[in-house]
């Protein structure tokens, strides 16, 4: 079972939803960059659940315990080892799925693989697992930051209520200023009352997260099987609840020709440069100078407040009624995840990069 993020700069994550806590180790993180406590825990704060009523009701303070490779408010090059502490399991609400598989969730595959399974919150396949993403991708956004490299993610779009512009006409500071995280406040509140409406039917919905990274040098990336906008892609789609992954024009620009669809070079006072972004600041795999941007798709989530039909383990039929405290719609506690693993990737390709230069 690979557990491991990364080729340099790696993160190696522990724990399941109910068990005592959730951990990791970082290994490859550049020394002598200075720790932001208050950053890091804020950055776990935005991830954790109970923070507003579009999301789980279950309280757990996720606060982080750094355990190695920090001194005196530095890195030290060392493995950074971390534990965030379990404090709020509800086990009991699910005792009636010890032997029942859920549909669209992990159980059956899980129990395919091992024989056997954490029935309690989906163990290991629980999104509780993607706090240690965030401790990573907090740690990767302070080494960016010396880089002059910024990652934003915002909610663009919850079922069929979407932006209709892209990034660059939104002020993306604005995005924390409410609970679905979307940088549009007319918009955003379509989007909450939305996803109340849903959580009231006891139902769920989906939606799409749009990333942006700012400042990326170019030559990041690799031609063949670790391109950049490859490796952006499967750090994505190892996020819960994602279904597609799609970067600059993407899906968008299928009905245009290549005359409309290529970026033309310039030179502006001798620096290359290009009069559009289609390609969203990947060529042939590897950056080009301009901003990266990108789509991630999340389905509805799979846990359902109403009566499902389903089969046992044993393979009888039943009916599942879930209990417990679930998210209606992932994607306001999904940004600070999406913004994790693409911060933890450009760190990475960074220092693969550097390794190909003498």
């Amino acid at each position: 079972m690979r557990n491991t993020f990364g080729h340099l700069f790696t993160l190696t994550t522990f724990g399941e939803s109910h068990g005592e806590g959730i951990g990791g180790v970082i290994d490859g993180m550049p020394a002598d960059i200075t720790v932001d406590l208050d950053f890091l825990q804020h950055e776990l704060d935005r991830r954790r659940p109970g923070q507003s009523r579009l999301t789980t009701g279950r309280q757990e303070g996720d606060r982080v315990e750094l355990l190695s490779g920090v001194f005196e408010g530095k890195t030290t090059g060392c493995p950074i080892g971390f534990l965030v502490r379990n404090t709020n399991q509800h086990s009991a609400d699910y005792d009636n799925l010890r032997d029942v598989f859920r549909p669209s969730h992990a159980d059956y595959t899980y129990t395919q693989k091992y024989g056997l399974r954490d029935h309690r919150g989906g163990g290991r396949s629980s999104a509780r697992e993607t706090i240690s993403r965030c401790v990573g991708g907090a740690f990767a956004k302070m080494a960016l930051q010396q880089l002059g490299i910024r990652v934003t993610a915002y909610t663009s779009q919850v079922g069929n209520i979407a932006l209709d512009q892209d990034y660059k006409h939104y002020d993306l500071s604005l995005i924390e200023q409410n609970a679905v995280r979307c940088p549009d406040a007319q918009v955003a509140q379509q989007m909450e009352q939305l996803i109340l409406e849903v959580k009231e039917q006891g139902d769920t919905i989906g939606g799409i997260i749009t990333g942006v990274i700012q400042g990326c040098p170019a030559g990041l990336g690799e031609p063949a099987f670790s391109k950049l906008h490859a490796m952006l892609g499967a750090s994505m789609l190892s996020i819960n609840a994602v279904k597609g992954f799609e970067y600059g024009e993407g899906f968008r620009g299928v009905g245009q020709r290549g005359s409309e669809q290529n970026d033309l070079f310039c030179s502006n006072q001798g620096t290359i440069s290009t009069l559009t972004n289609h390609s969203g600041g990947i060529q042939g795999g590897i950056s080009n100078g301009q901003d990266i941007y990108f789509r991630v798709l999340f389905k509805p989530v799979a846990t359902q407040l109403r009566p499902q039909p389903t089969v046992d383990r044993f393979g009888s039929e039943t009916t599942l009624q879930v209990r417990g405290r679930h998210d209606p719609c992932v994607l306001p506690r999904a940004v600070p995840i999406v913004e994790a693993m693409a911060a933890m990737t450009m760190l990475d390709a960074y220092l693969l990069n550097k390794t190909v230069h003498l």
